[in-house]
């Protein structure tokens, strides 16, 4: 390999690193707008089982409460937007609303969290201006109580609070609000150690430009990425480009020291006709490969050393939902207990999982991703179709990703060459038929290509750290072609 040869330790070190990496937290949403739904303690039972420790609640009901007494699963809970106002005027009932209903379970019950309000800027009972003096009279409560180190608050805001999600680079909070409620709500998550709780669907912004999106793509699924035209980073799916345009929004503030917590995401298992994508098979593909995604570590394109943490919605099926099919059919389980698809949602069941065979092997952090604007946050496929572009033959080939960095490239060639990753690179030796041309990029794709085509081209082949991403069109390197099985 001539100059681009190196010791194969200095990967084998990378790749030690990269995998113990911290992953992130995954937790439930446990709503309960059904009338069919079991008993408090049958569903804890059932979290238990399934390996689930946190759960957050839309409320704080008592009975719900005791329930989760020494259970071991960490609560958030909730207080509800029509309680803003008086929350927000009186102190004094801010005090007695956490004295009943958080220190009078804790620490029997382990709330870590309180969501106070939801998705307050699109309450049409108008109640945004309540919302920051609501979440400090709380956290004074909790001062008073002595339980604000053990407890944080927080509220959860939809990407709808962005002007601009497209591209990520150029995420922006919507002007009204920047003055009024967001510098204000920002700098008391930061002054109480706190973080911002933000509820991110890539379903909605695929069902409504899915003409532009590929499906491939809003699912985790293998895609050739798309490039932010602000910053170059390539993005290989949705959520991470929706998550990234908060985090320049919330940058633009200086504010980019906070850490985010996804309080809700999901994706319906069934919808009316017009919700396009609605179906199990991409309900269980994207929570199944959002729960791969944040267990096994690792950050945003834009925030590479970030933990993600998750709250899925939701834990079951609720009959009584308003609004679109789709809203009755976010849940993991059917209200008999029973699972509406199989997904992992611990690392071990991580372990065992198969997935529906079209999980993304592409690298989950490194350049170029979407989202349309303000809710959708969506992000155009490269194929401009809304579905990624494929031969006609159906192969796929690994390319190196030229944003990762020269040094990872390098480490990823010499690992892939190596005796341990056992790529044939004869053809790339200098004098050979394909080491024109003789860069850095077109060695290393063809080295992870061998690699990926040995492996029969199986989930997670063609990743090296980040430093490869998989195509659907055969790429050309000079007169050279990468070839397949």
């Amino acid at each position: 390999m001539g100059h681009f040869m190196t010791t194969i330790s200095c990967f084998i070190l990378l790749f030690i690193s990269s995998a113990l990496a911290d992953g992130g937290l995954v937790g439930v949403n446990y709503g309960r707008i059904a009338n069919d739904l079991p008993e408090p303690t049958k569903v804890i039972e059932l979290m238990k089982s399934q390996g689930i420790n946190r759960a957050k609640l839309y409320d704080s009901d008592q009975t719900v409460l005791k329930a989760f007494a020494d259970s071991g699963i960490k609560l958030v809970v909730a207080l509800p937007n029509e309680l803003l106002s008086s929350v927000s005027k009186k102190q004094s009932f801010a005090h007695s609303w956490v004295q009943d209903n958080i220190a009078a379970h804790y620490p029997k019950t382990q709330i870590e969290a309180i969501a106070v309000g939801n998705e307050v800027f699109v309450d049409p009972a108008n109640t945004t201006d309540f919302l920051v003096p609501a979440m400090k009279n709380i956290h004074s409560a909790l001062v008073k109580l002595n339980l604000h180190n053990a407890i944080k608050v927080s509220s959860p805001v939809a990407l709808s609070a962005l002007q601009n999600s497209y591209p990520s680079s150029a995420g922006s909070f919507k002007t009204e609000l920047i003055e009024p409620v967001m510098k204000p709500m920002l700098e008391f998550l930061r002054s109480t150690g706190s973080y911002l709780m933000v509820n991110v669907y890539p379903f909605f912004a695929y069902a409504a430009n899915s003409d532009v999106i590929s499906l491939d793509y809003a699912l985790f699924r293998e895609n050739p990425g798309n490039v932010d035209s602000g910053n170059g980073l390539r993005y290989f799916n949705l959520f991470d480009a929706q998550l990234d345009a908060v985090y320049a929004a919330m940058s633009a503030l200086k504010y980019n020291d906070l850490k985010v917590v996804v309080s809700e995401t999901g994706w319906p298992s069934n919808g009316d006709k017009n919700e396009i994508g609605a179906s199990q098979e991409n309900a269980a593909d994207y929570n199944g490969n959002l729960v791969k995604r944040v267990l096994t570590g690792g950050g945003t394109p834009l925030k590479k050393d970030s933990v993600l943490d998750v709250y899925l919605f939701a834990m079951f099926n609720e009959n009584q939902k308003s609004g679109p099919t789709s809203e009755k059919n976010y849940g993991l389980f059917y209200p008999n207990q029973q699972k509406v698809y199989n997904i992992p949602l611990t690392e071990e069941g991580l372990k065992a999982w198969k997935g529906t065979g079209k999980s993304q092997s592409t690298p989950v952090s490194g350049g170029a991703g979407g989202s349309s604007n303000s809710s959708s946050s969506g992000g155009s496929s490269s194929s401009g179709q809304g579905g990624v572009s494929t031969s006609s033959s159906g192969h796929t080939w690994c390319v190196a990703n030229d944003k990762s960095g020269e040094e990872k490239l390098q480490n990823a060639l010499d690992y892939a060459c190596g005796p341990d990753g056992g790529a044939d690179c004869r053809s790339i030796q200098p004098g050979a038929a394909c080491y024109s041309p003789n860069t850095l990029e077109a060695h290393a794709s063809f080295a992870f290509n061998s690699y990926y085509q040995k492996k029969s081209r199986a989930m997670g082949t063609c990743d090296f750290g980040g430093a490869a991403y998989v195509v659907t069109q055969s790429p050309k390197f000079g007169k050279c072609e990468l070839p397949t099985n």
